[in-house]
């Protein structure tokens, strides 16, 4: 977002999606530091971390959108608000962008290994389904309403369901 604040007073819709990243990326940071050695910043980050789970639990839920902490990489882009649930197994890459009515998630419950992983620069549009485990490359786009279930090479287009490649990207 070029000017949250801005967009903030002007009542734009993203705000919202800026304000629950930048909780997101604040969780994991005290997350990321809750092992140190000093017993005392050691407390800071575990309180700390605590509210944060709390605000990061109610936005989730005012916003639908629900992404477990170390789960993005730096750039994710969430283009408006509306459901989107990314399991706690997935790994996003840089840059991504993803759009409402996502699921990201495991074929059955059974699973006991399900990682999915995802790829720098991909686009995930409206309505897609991600059932894992599988592995997604880099630069990759997936249609609306598309379901991967098999892993998808770098540099291509996937739609239909089941997703299948429309496209190689040059």
């Amino acid at each position: 977002m070029q000017h949250p604040l801005a967009a903030r007073f002007t009542y734009g819709e993203n705000w919202k999606l800026f304000a629950y990243m930048k909780n997101l990326r604040f969780m994991e940071w005290h997350l990321n530091n809750m092992n140190c050695r000093n017993p005392l910043m050691k407390v800071i980050h575990k309180s700390a971390y605590a509210l944060r789970w709390l605000h990061w639990r109610r936005l989730s839920q005012k916003y639908d959108v629900t992404i477990s902490p170390n789960n993005v990489g730096p750039g994710c882009h969430l283009v408006h608000y509306g459901f989107r649930h990314i399991l706690s197994g997935t790994k996003i890459g840089r840059k991504c962008t993803i759009l409402p009515m996502v699921l990201i998630g495991k074929k059955s419950p059974d699973l006991s290994y399900w990682q999915i992983t995802i790829g720098d620069n991909c686009y995930i549009g409206t309505g897609a389904t991600i059932l894992g485990p599988v592995t997604i490359g880099n630069n990759v786009t997936i249609g609306a309403g598309a379901v991967v279930t098999k892993n998808v090479p770098n540099n291509v287009i996937v739609a239909s369901v089941p997703a299948k490649i429309v496209k190689y990207k040059i």
